[in-house]
């Protein structure tokens, strides 16, 4: 099952931002993900397509999804 760790911002122009996060380590709770989101905002380094800044947290989802391949 491949899992995706998504954190979402709020842009300083409205805009939504996502960084993912491939594999992500097991049993994340979310007071750490909150902590990690509140570094990311204080630390400034990235920034929007639009190059705006990210001005707040709006969510973060933990994504999984199951693939089955048939090979013919």
């Amino acid at each position: 099952m491949d899992t995706t760790l998504e954190l979402v911002f709020l842009a300083t122009d409205g805009r939504t931002v996502r960084i993912s996060v491939n594999d992500p380590k097991e049993n994340l709770d979310e007071e750490l993900i909150k902590n990690v989101m509140n570094q990311i905002l204080l630390a400034d380094v990235f920034q929007a397509s639009s190059g705006a800044s990210l001005a707040s947290i709006k969510e973060a989802r933990i994504v999984s999804r199951s693939t089955e391949v048939f090979n013919f």
